[in-house]
């Protein structure tokens, strides 16, 4: 399959068109949150929770602390509000009871692709527009923007 014509555009108007759906991801993050009865934090961690499900790997509350940038404390009350909502369970660690692994709930993943699924099969639909070339180069493309994104934010976050 050959990719269909494409617009010219600058490198200006790529990362313009970049930062509007930056832009629009994060106020859409907050709506997402809402519907799901969760705040953007909440969100973000509850989907480093299903990261470490889909990879089959144990995820502890410690890990997930580090992954998202907050205490453990803050951690804890992240961990209440997703029990609470019935996304996730803290499950002793068998190798180690001193620590706690974070579970996602059985039920959890049906009820945010009610919420995520329409956007997926948008995006979707979006990747079938391109051909297998191209979206090679998308995917290359995120996968290195988001590891020069994660290193501009480890210098800003030093003090």
């Amino acid at each position: 399959m050959e990719g269909k014509p494409r617009p010219r555009a600058t490198a200006e108007q790529a990362l313009y068109a970049m930062d509007r759906m930056i832009a629009l991801a994060q106020f859409g993050q907050q709506d997402i949150a809402t519907r799901l009865g969760l705040n953007v934090t909440d969100l973000t961690c509850l989907g480093f929770v299903i990261e470490a499900a889909m990879a089959g790997r144990p995820l502890a509350a410690g890990d997930l602390a580090a992954q998202a940038h907050l205490t453990t404390g803050a951690v804890t009350g992240v961990l209440n509000r997703l029990e609470k909502a019935g996304y996730a369970r803290r499950e002793a660690d068998p190798g180690d009871r001193r620590r706690v692994r974070v579970v996602m709930e059985e039920t959890a993943q049906a009820r945010i692709l009610q919420v995520y699924g329409p956007f997926y099969e948008r995006i979707g639909a979006l990747f079938a527009d391109y051909s297998p070339d191209e979206v090679a180069v998308l995917a290359d493309w995120f996968t290195r923007a988001k590891a020069l994104l994660q290193e501009s934010l480890e210098e800003i976050r030093e003090p």
